[in-house]
């Protein structure tokens, strides 16, 4: 995974998320169709963030006869391990505990999502023996 990968901006992030959804190459339009759920984009806004995204070395973007054609060069995975990462280090001083305690003191999880999370780090211990 590569280190520097950037934050993107909201609206650009829910570009690629419909993007990586699709898992395949995507033109303007099926981006369009899919975004319409959300919040009505116009046509030269799209195109406008793709070719961002395609500078920002997110995208790459290939000329399909009459029409260009989008797909990830980062993928969604380690987009979301990046983010992650600077997240925990920038706002939780690398701490899992500081950020799971400021998840559950701010009820944005409960008790069940921390017997979920004890579950997944005694399987992970378990893996490593």
């Amino acid at each position: 995974m590569e280190n520097k990968i950037k934050r993107l901006p909201d609206a650009e992030l829910e570009i690629m998320l419909v993007i990586w959804a699709a898992d395949k190459a995507v033109n303007s339009s099926y981006v369009l169709d899919q975004l319409r759920t959300k919040r009505q984009w116009a046509l030269a806004t799209l195109m406008t963030v793709l070719s961002r995204l395609t500078d920002k070395g997110f995208l790459m973007c290939e000329k399909e006869g009459r029409f260009n054609t989008y797909r990830p060069l980062i993928s969604e995975d380690d987009y979301k391990a990046s983010e992650g990462k600077s997240t925990l280090v920038n706002l939780f001083g690398n701490s899992v505990q500081h950020m799971v305690m400021s998840l559950y003191n701010g009820k944005a999880i409960d008790k069940k999502d921390l017997r979920e999370l004890r579950e997944l780090l005694d399987k992970v211990d378990k893996e490593e023996m």
